[in-house]
């Protein structure tokens, strides 16, 4: 059992850290409110962009990573 999670929880590391590296950074910053750039296309529809479906994959697989983390670490698993 426990090599089975060892497994999964090194499978999710990578993943997580391959899908961390793949989003995009935030330009914007003060620049974007002050000249109003935040006002897009693009910004409007983020819940179907390409961004929305990778911050999503991430969520979910940081939360694998910290239910395996501590299903290792717990005694109860032999």
């Amino acid at each position: 059992m426990r090599t089975a999670l060892t497994i999964a929880f090194i499978i999710v590391c990578v993943l997580l850290s391959v899908v961390v590296l793949m989003q995009e950074g935030k330009e914007n910053g003060l620049t974007g409110t002050l000249t109003g750039s935040a006002d897009t296309y693009w910004s409007k529809n983020k819940g179907h962009s390409k961004d929305a479906v990778i911050k999503k994959v991430t969520v979910v697989l940081a939360v694998l990573f910290f239910v395996l983390a501590m299903a290792l670490s717990s005694k109860w698993v032999a």
